[in-house]
């Protein structure tokens, strides 16, 4: 198979694996979320802002890194998800925080994505700087760079069984806000990954990644700051 058909094969294993983790969640006793985020338009909405988002970032990251062509991004697509929900729920008045039960389906759909672009190679060009370390991998071109794309799916999977922890033991507080700490975690081991990879930088050494990864951290951070104060009732969490 080629890059590009292996990196399908995985785009399909991640929306599986995280319908599966939407399913589990879904059939734990006591669990609830908030119904708005099961709506079809609420849906539409993340689905519309995500696809826009992922195109725009990851086209811009290329052009900035001056190569041609279109693109996309798990990031962009984080980003746009975000501010086409904010501005959905702005809209309709919607207050209440809708993201809780999309920690874990976004956990693992990151953690067996990045697998498929580790496998698609250099044209994926998610790959890591060269590097000396024992684990260093050859893309196909005699070059040994950091595999970065395993360095962000093994980071993910750890959230992942973190999150599942959370779950089994009943934790209102990680299970309610696990969202935006998905966001802060999966910005900051983004921002850390981004140092050795091959982007073009934007503002000093930064590139646009690194820009949007302080976004999705300082999101994060302001709705975890505000959240309100939570506590398991009656083996029932409200997330």
């Amino acid at each position: 198979m080629s890059g590009a058909e292996l990196h399908a094969v995985f785009d399909v294993a991640a929306w599986g694996g995280a319908a599966i983790a939407m399913w589990w969640l879904s059939r734990r006793r006591g669990l609830q979320f908030p119904r708005q985020s099961f709506e079809l338009p609420y849906i539409a909405a993340l689905l519309f802002g995500a696809g826009i988002g992922a195109y725009i970032f990851g086209t811009l990251n290329l052009w900035f890194s001056g190569m041609a062509g279109v693109a996309r991004s798990v990031e962009g697509a984080l980003a746009g998800g975000i501010a086409a929900i904010e501005l959905y729920k702005w809209r309709h008045g919607i207050s209440l925080r809708t993201g809780a039960r999309f920690a874990l389906p976004l956990a693992i759909g990151v953690a067996v994505g990045r697998l498929g672009c580790y496998f698609a190679g250099l044209e994926d060009f998610t790959y890591g700087t060269p590097t000396t370390l024992p684990w260093r991998h050859d893309f196909g071109d005699g070059v040994l760079r950091h595999p970065v794309q395993l360095y962000e799916s093994l980071a993910m999977a750890a959230f992942a069984a973190f999150y599942v922890w959370a779950v089994l033991n009943r934790n209102a507080a990680v299970i309610t806000n696990g969202f935006y700490l998905v966001l802060f975690y999966y910005g900051l081991q983004r921002f850390l990954w981004e140092f050795i990879k091959p982007y073009g930088p934007l503002i000093g050494p930064f590139s646009l990644f690194h820009l949007l990864s302080l976004f999705v951290m300082i999101y994060a951070t302001v709705m975890l700051a505000t959240a309100p104060n939570v506590s398991l009732k009656h083996e029932r969490a409200a997330a």
